[in-house]
């Protein structure tokens, strides 16, 4: 874990002409920088560069070495013009090859959508000696490599693969949590969550939905480095879940 008084840092690299063109506004730069900031680690910088190995290569080799993490968004997707792995390992000097687990979970992934082609099979590329990122939303995983952090440009499924880094990288304070859940569809309080978290700065609520005996239920984990934001956030939480007529357990369901 961190010395005492060390500042650990983290830069970003949004990558993708669709940005840069102005067709598409970029929601991950607040994203990654609010979920680190509950790691306890400082987004630093961000570049945005465009679908051009070259230049993917360039930003990942000056940020890599100047700060303790590099995340990037976008790129890992099942189109010809998705290149991002092709240029972090144009980065790091290593091969491009077919990663045996992310083909796996890709061909469970689709089974039932149309099979594997070889369009989907890009999504299991990754620079040779990489790890994976979970996704649970829709299979293609993220790619974690050395210090780098390989995630989709889709928001929602960004935030799945940030989920799945939660309390897993060095040097953040350490990482508190606290659950409560219910039986509670998350659509009736989207809102909430949202409006809780935007009130208690250095939390994050997390929400996971179930379905048992029938009934629709969900967990909402709440996350900070702080013990007296977090324990706020809770009480909050637990307050208007309660004006909403809706009965809650600590400890989630």
């Amino acid at each position: 874990m961190a010395g005492a008084g060390r500042i650990w840092t983290a830069a970003l690299i949004v990558i993708g002409d669709e940005i840069l063109s102005g067709r598409t506004h970029d929601k991950n730069i607040a994203q990654v920088a609010s979920w680190l900031q509950v790691q306890g680690i400082r987004l630093s910088e961000v570049r945005v560069v465009p679908d051009v190995i070259e230049r993917i290569a360039e930003a990942v080799n000056a940020l890599r070495t100047s700060y303790d993490y590099l995340f990037t968004t976008g790129g890992i997707g099942p189109t010809h013009d998705d290149i991002s792995v092709d240029g972090v390992a144009h980065a790091l000097g290593v091969p491009v090859v077919i990663d045996p687990r992310a083909r796996e979970i890709l061909e469970a992934y689709y089974v039932t959508k149309g099979g594997m082609n070889e369009a989907r099979l890009r999504m299991a590329r990754v620079p040779e000696g990489a790890d994976l990122i979970e996704n649970r939303m829709s299979g293609a995983p993220g790619i974690r490599i050395g210090n780098i952090h390989m995630m989709a440009g889709v928001p929602a499924i960004a935030a799945q693969m940030l989920d799945a880094l939660t309390g897993t990288l060095e040097g953040g304070a350490p990482l508190l949590s606290e659950t409560v859940g219910g039986w509670i569809q998350e659509s009736q309080v989207a809102d909430l969550l949202s409006e809780v978290e935007k009130a208690h700065e250095g939390c994050q609520i997390g929400s996971y939905p179930f379905f048992r005996e029938g009934k629709t239920g969900a967990n909402f984990v709440i996350r900070s480095t702080d013990r007296d934001a977090l324990d706020s956030c809770v009480d909050t939480l637990c307050e208007g879940l309660g004006e909403r007529g809706f009965d809650w357990t600590p400890g989630g369901i």
